[in-house]
């Protein structure tokens, strides 16, 4: 709108031309995202990482929902990731924000890997449902919740979106779901297999989680803030 008023020889800059839309009251017509809606009837669990060390592989696991914009429209995306190996377990696209398709990559992934000592997610209705607790009390698996508005709570899935958008989704203008789910399969292979991380010494997130150590390798465990 800036370039658009200039080229019409009006003196205007971004701030101004941002500070008048706001005031009018203006904004762009799009589905907004809206991944982590609470459910005031829902029961919110306690946050249990608070200086936790987490150093191996089904000692937590954490979940959380993307927001994945396609060329015309959007879809949401849940994965599952073994905080310590970095590692995705699994994952699943929906066009809605019912609890069923979190729900089924839970199952996919004890299914897949067993179980974690403690699952985290944050207070989003689709985790705090009975349906997903339910599987979670179930399984025998502690439930923890991050503190609203707290995304560093959940900060290693947090990274994944960032390198998962940045690396693959805006890189390309997908048409379809089936395109997205083939560029998604493609990517988190990649990222899973060979893709090294600093923080595990240089080791793949499945060397991490299978415990293939690397030449010099002498392990350092991630311990969560207090």
């Amino acid at each position: 709108m800036t370039r658009h008023l200039r080229r019409h020889g009006h003196a205007v800059n971004r701030k101004r031309i941002g500070r008048l839309i706001q005031v009018m009251g203006l904004s762009a017509i799009y589905q907004k995202p809206k991944t982590s809606q609470p459910h005031p009837q829902h029961k919110v669990y306690p946050y249990l990482l608070r200086g936790l060390t987490i150093d191996r592989p089904n000692h937590v696991w954490c979940a959380d929902i993307s927001y994945i914009p396609l060329r015309r429209g959007f879809l949401y995306l849940v994965a599952i990731m073994d905080w310590a190996s970095r590692k995705v377990l699994s994952w699943r696209l929906s066009n809605t924000m019912d609890a069923d398709f979190c729900v089924a990559a839970l199952e996919d992934a004890m299914f897949r890997y067993g179980k974690p000592e403690i699952f985290n997610t944050d207070q989003g209705s689709q985790f705090t449902s009975d349906a997903f607790t339910g599987a979670l009390k179930d399984a025998d698996i502690k439930i923890s919740m991050d503190g609203k508005g707290r995304w560093m709570d959940n900060v290693m899935i947090e990274r994944l979106w960032r390198s998962l958008k940045y690396e693959c989704i805006y890189l390309h203008a997908y048409e379809t779901g089936s395109e997205l789910r083939q560029g998604l399969k493609r990517w988190i292979d990649y990222y899973n297999t060979n893709r090294p991380h600093s923080s595990l010494d240089d080791r793949t997130p499945d060397e991490a989680y299978w415990q293939k150590p690397r030449p010099g390798y002498a392990g350092r465990p991630f311990k969560m803030a207090a």
